[in-house]
């Protein structure tokens, strides 16, 4: 058999060569298929940083006034799609885009992918070119750029970057008609876009229907709630709406800190801005140079010590150069450390350039740690900053290699590890259950007597609930909430109930209700949403004596069990084959003057005709008709974080402030 196989292949070739116009082609074709195998690079990093400088050379074309300097680059090796894709990102307008776009039709051998359409379709939107941009868009509905495909998504988010509102609801309905439940991104891109053209009308209605479907706003959405309202002067609301988020556990992120701080300062309302700058810190926020400006404005007031501080962190890193000058720069958000390149060959003016660097892509190209690759990333002299470094440790996915570069980077000159730094490693290492090297950055913070943001001490509890490790969770919530300094009631409410939940999580029952009694006797009473999470827990266990204790506990607090509770509790009963319980519990809510939404109905009336309760399943749906057959679609909360009624708060705020009484 081989040797038929042999002979095979050896008579293709002499018909090959035969009809060859070279006799050598068979030895031509395999030099071209090794030469193709081999990776240039000995490593990712070194691939990485030749990237870089190609992208960089190719930032300063696009900013040039010689029309010639962008096409000897383009006929480099080097150029692949993520070149492209961040080339297009850096482009100074949507010409400079589109010329740039042009120009790789020249380029043979070179296909657009997903993120190069993507890319160059966001340069259109940001700049209004809604003409282009639809050409764009059909091209490749088309099918002219291979397997590029536009989503929903896609459309949505360029739709409504370019402001074009008619287009961003055309796709919206179809997207609904696709698909039975939209992302809460979906409903963020249309209430953000009313919000932004002074609809607000509409944008309180979609906020209301977000919420009524049962979809859960992310940080991203209050972030456009307090941008809208911040904008209509509506200082004292956003206020508000940004106090509720620790209580519906969602994050405050840095561009909710900068809109309020813009609000106050512009208010000239600089206690308000001394306590955001005071919950930053808790909460471990390391503040954008974007606040800059406004901070020098509350230190020109006379706020000199508030702001000191965090001043010095935002001022610009000499040892930082550019890679070069321009005539033109849209910059200004790359706000990224890295090493230079100067590009020779350049028309060059007057505006500096940083050097172009990705966090994700440098942490990308570490994940090979080696004696080779330390020596490649010293010789390349980054320029460490704390912003840079915090960037660099949150991309990776590998705690070993974060570890090895958190180690490396201490010893290298100019830098040294500070409480963004370390706090960052220490969340790490907690998700994935590394409880010694934790522990080891722990002795550090208490020797150099470094002070822990509050929302660290939480992460860390919660992800040894994620990493199922129990005991250190308890050990940090024992032993090391001290470092923190001072916790108020509400925050130590907040913690025990991160650990109730952690607990949980690695199924430590009695712990779970040890703790809780023991917050309960140092007067700290748990929210409804750490009770639905318990009531939930146990309920999936089938532990009916704790659910009924628990209940008891609601009551004595001076809580009612609300909707969404009981349709955990529901759904619990019915997911462990209970459905006699979860038929009383439906009782208790129809006496409470409560209905379940649709869709725990269905699933009660199914789990009683499965266990052959029929009698009961016919009173659900007599009880249903009671109501004219009409159910909510969904009820609003979430478990262990969000309760119906903060929803219902932010919605009233929220509505209240933007919708003014006829």
């Amino acid at each position: 058999m081989i040797i038929s196989q042999s002979f095979h292949f050896d008579k293709i070739a002499m018909i090959f060569e035969r009809f060859s116009p070279s006799k050598n082609l068979f030895s031509l074709l395999n030099q071209q298929v090794r030469s193709f195998a081999r990776d240039p690079f000995p490593n990712k990093l070194t691939h990485y940083l030749h990237r870089a400088k190609l992208i960089d050379s190719i930032r300063l074309a696009l900013r040039s006034n010689s029309p010639n300097s962008l096409n000897p680059l383009l006929q480099t090796r080097l150029l692949d799609s993520f070149v492209v894709a961040n080339a297009f990102r850096s482009a100074p307008s949507a010409d400079s885009a589109i010329s740039f776009f042009e120009n790789l039709k020249q380029v043979p051998n070179f296909a657009h992918s997903q993120n190069t359409i993507f890319a160059f379709a966001t340069v259109l939107a940001k700049f209004k070119r809604k003409v282009e941009l639809k050409a764009l868009i059909g091209d490749a509905k088309d099918g002219k750029f291979n397997n590029v495909k536009a989503s929903f998504m896609n459309l949505l988010f360029w739709y409504s970057t370019a402001g074009d509102l008619q287009k961003v609801l055309e796709t919206w309905e179809e997207y609904r008609n696709e698909e039975n439940r939209l992302s809460t991104e979906a409903h963020n891109i249309v209430m953000g876009l009313y919000a932004k053209k002074d609809m607000n009308f509409e944008a309180v209605e979609a906020f209301r229907g977000m919420i009524d479907q049962g979809v859960i706003p992310n940080s991203r959405t209050y972030t456009i709630l307090i941008e809208h309202l911040v904008r209509l002067g509506k200082l004292d609301a956003a206020m508000e709406v940004f106090t509720v988020l620790p209580s519906m556990r969602i994050k405050r992120t840095l561009k909710q800190f900068l809109i309020l701080v813009e609000g106050f300062v512009g208010g000239e309302r600089f206690d308000v801005v001394k306590s955001l700058l005071k919950e930053m810190r808790e909460d471990g926020k390391l503040p954008g140079r974007a606040m800059r400006i406004y901070l020098e404005r509350m230190k020109e007031a006379g706020f000199a010590g508030e702001t000191d501080e965090f001043l010095v962190e935002m001022l610009p890193d000499g040892r930082i150069k550019s890679v070069g000058s321009c005539e033109d720069s849209s910059d200004e958000d790359e706000d990224e450390d890295g090493d230079d390149d100067v590009n020779e060959g350049v028309d060059v003016h007057t505006v500096k350039l940083k050097p172009w660097l990705d966090p994700k892509a440098l942490a990308n190209a570490l994940k090979q740690w080696s004696p080779e690759v330390v020596t490649i990333l010293e010789d390349a002299k980054f320029v460490w900053t704390s912003r840079l470094v915090c960037k660099v440790l949150r991309n990776f996915t590998s705690p070993e290699t974060a570890w090895n570069f958190f180690c490396w980077v201490a010893s290298q000159p100019g830098f040294s590890h500070d409480i963004y730094t370390v706090q960052r490693m220490m969340t790490l290492l907690a998700r994935h259950g590394n409880v010694e090297l934790v522990d080891k950055l722990i002795n550090k913070v208490r020797r150099e007597q470094m002070i822990l943001p509050f929302s660290t001490i939480r992460l860390l509890v919660e992800f040894y609930g994620i990493s199922k490790n129990a005991d250190a969770a308890l050990k940090v919530f024992r032993n090391d909430r001290t470092l923190c300094g001072h916790i108020s009631r509400f925050n130590l409410m907040l913690l025990y109930s991160s650990l109730l939940r952690a607990l949980t999580k690695c199924r430590r029952n009695t712990d779970a209700l040890d703790i809780l009694d023991e917050m309960i006797l140092n007067g700290i009473c748990p929210d409804i949403q750490t009770f639905s999470g318990l009531i939930y827990h146990f309920a999936l266990q089938g532990d009916i004596k704790t659910v009924q204790q628990l209940f008891s506990m609601i009551r004595q607090s001076g809580m009612e069990p609300d909707a969404y509770m009981f349709k955990l509790l529901i759904q619990a009963y019915c997911k462990c084959q209970r459905a006699a319980l979860a038929y009383r519990v439906f009782v208790d809510m129809r006496n409470s003057n409560l209905m379940p939404d649709a869709a725990t109905k269905d699933l009660l009336v199914k789990s009683l005709w499965q266990e052959g309760r029929r009698k009961e399943a016919v009173i659900v749906e007599e009880r249903y008709e009671e109501t004219d057959g009409v159910l909510p679609l969904a009820l609003r909360g979430h478990v262990w974080t969000v309760s119906s009624e903060d929803l219902t708060r932010v919605y009233s705020i929220y509505s209240n402030s933007v919708i003014a009484p006829a």
